[in-house]
């Protein structure tokens, strides 16, 4: 009986060892390169002019800054931003230069250059990522700004 007691809590022991394995966290470099990584891929998604594409990097609270208005959700957002998907050429692009990733690994920015079709800087990106329990980056904040000429004093 002893003998079995033993055994019982001896497996007991090592299932939960074994459940219990912690699975290691990224580092803020690699998820800044998954942030960089996914801003390409919703970049692309203009180039390929696949809006569907373009819908699923949106969080469902999206707010997307456009001249003074706010588009709110990710239904406002896309309804807003189908119609520069419709023709076939793209009428901008945009590559993310820079992505900084909070402590916490939850939260992210990624800025960059908003290029014409020409390949001619024309403004600038900021978008805020957000780690979702799903393990995908969502945009939650998106804001571009006109390209200005800083050494003007």
């Amino acid at each position: 009986m002893m003998i079995r007691t033993v055994l019982t809590i001896t497996s007991c022991l090592v299932l939960t060892m074994a459940c219990t394995t912690t699975q290691e966290m990224p580092t803020t470099q690699e998820l800044q390169l998954q942030v960089e990584a996914t801003e390409r891929a919703f970049a692309r998604t203009m180039a390929d002019r696949d809006f569907e594409a373009f819908v699923t990097f949106l969080s469902d609270e999206a707010v997307f800054f456009s001249g003074t208005n706010a588009l709110t959700g990710k239904q406002q957002v896309a309804a807003a931003w189908k119609a520069l998907y419709e023709e076939p050429d793209a009428p901008f692009s945009w590559q993310p230069e820079k992505a900084v990733v909070l402590d916490s690994g939850k939260l992210a920015l990624s800025t960059g250059p908003v290029l014409s079709p020409d390949g001619k800087a024309v403004g600038t990106f900021t978008s805020i990522w957000r780690l979702e329990a799903s393990g995908e980056w969502k945009v939650i904040f998106d804001k571009g700004c006109e390209v200005c000429d800083c050494s003007k004093p």
